[in-house]
């Protein structure tokens, strides 16, 4: 039986999560229908431009996504610290970018007195509001219902468009977050949908190039969460490796991929490989087995077993995958 989503969600574990969503059927609902020739193409981008404009209004920053023909695949971060540190103006504002809202909130924001009860209400409203805007849950509500909606105007029909729920994987650590976003990364490589990175199209690595080559030198898009360099006590808000170190190992992961060379390992390896201490031949089987490989929980042992104690588990689900690959 699936777990709930508070069973698997845990901020104290960590703040990083891979999300997947799935068309119903596994049609191309997204992509183009070879029985009848329709391209959905164009279905992609709503994706793509849905999913970064709700990252503004949320606090949650997009790490990596990948948008394919029947799924996609999103890579996030919960801020809850910037969610915390909002005043309750910018909580409502924010939320009023996405839904209606209440008639007191509209007050408030205009500027009208409100009596103790009213303003009691604001309160209660704002922190419910401010919960939902650090929810994945709600971050990923807010973009299939919107997908949806546009896809069933556009076919002329009612009912599902996504499967029932999203799928997602908690990444405990940086082994894990590093290889789940190779693995969103080079999705439409390992599916022969493309055969570099940069010819990826609607992926966070074909963007972050973009920005790398049309921009100052290891520029980086705003609309992503930054590479904030390797681990350091000052380390400010970010993905803990290096640009440039990610770019080649998604380069160097990409082209072990397409020439499928199963027992040969270039001798020069990705910098983020070495510190990291993952042996290539189990990143390279990652790399294109992540989310078949790993359900739920992912991270070494020792954070395997810390997060499923802090999430009330009975069991340790994960720990023979997460010890082989990852320890």
């Amino acid at each position: 039986m699936p777990k709930p989503r508070k069973a698997q969600v845990s901020l104290e574990a960590t703040p990083y999560y891979h999300c997947v969503s799935r068309c119903v059927r596994r049609a191309f609902l997204c992509g183009k229908d070879d029985h009848t020739g329709q391209s959905y193409e164009h279905r992609r981008k709503w994706i793509q431009e849905r999913m970064l404009s709700l990252s503004r209004v949320f606090a949650i920053d997009v790490c990596a996504y990948a948008v394919m023909s029947n799924h996609y695949h999103a890579v996030l971060h919960v801020d809850r610290e910037q969610a915390e540190g909002w005043e309750d103006k910018e909580v409502i504002e924010r939320w009023h970018q996405l839904f209606s809202g209440h008639p007191f909130t509209h007050r408030f924001l205009a500027g009208d007195t409100l009596l103790k009860v009213e303003q009691k209400v604001v309160s209660e409203l704002v922190a419910l509001w401010r919960s939902r805007l650090m929810d994945i849950s709600w971050f990923m509500r807010c973009l299939n219902e919107s997908i949806a909606r546009q896809a069933n105007e556009e076919d002329h029909c009612t009912g599902s468009f996504w499967e029932g729920r999203f799928k997602s994987q908690a990444l405990l650590d940086e082994k894990a977050l590093a290889a789940c976003m190779a693995y969103v990364d080079l999705n439409p490589i390992r599916a022969s949908m493309a055969d570099t990175p940069e010819a990826s199209d609607f992926t966070s690595i074909q963007e972050r190039i973009k920005s790398a080559i049309t921009g100052a030198p290891m520029l980086q898009p705003t609309s992503l969460m930054p590479f904030v360099g390797n681990p350091r006590e000052d380390i400010p808000k970010g993905l803990p490796f290096r640009f440039a170190d990610y770019l080649e190992l998604v380069d160097w992961t990409g082209r072990a991929i397409r020439e499928d060379k199963r027992g040969a390992i270039p001798e020069h390896l990705p910098p983020v490989l070495e510190r990291l201490q993952i042996d290539p031949r189990y990143w390279l089987y990652m790399a294109q087995h992540f989310e078949s490989r790993f359900k739920g929980l992912v991270g070494s042992a020792y954070k395997l077993k810390v997060a499923c104690e802090s999430l009330g588990y009975r069991r340790t689900p994960n720990l023979a995958a997460c010890r082989e690959l990852l320890t």
